[in-house]
């Protein structure tokens, strides 16, 4: 024998899921919040200049390609 069901609750219980399941692609294609790109970005910043500092040879020779070069 079959479970009797309430159409009503059915359709609105469906209706919650699809509301769910839309929000969740939603927010996967939105992202995230502002603060949280914020702080990534500056993490990001952070560690550039971190690695610039460390390096060997800085950035700012006007022709990297003439290093080593015999005169």
């Amino acid at each position: 024998m079959a479970d009797i069901v309430n159409l009503r609750q059915f359709r609105k219980q469906k209706a919650r899921a699809d509301k769910e399941r839309e929000a969740e692609q939603s927010r996967a294609l939105h992202g995230r919040s502002k603060a949280e790109k914020q702080r990534d970005r500056e993490q990001a910043e952070q560690a550039s200049r971190f690695i610039e500092g460390h390096k060997r040879e800085k950035s700012d020779d006007p022709d990297p390609s003439q290093k080593g070069a015999p005169r």
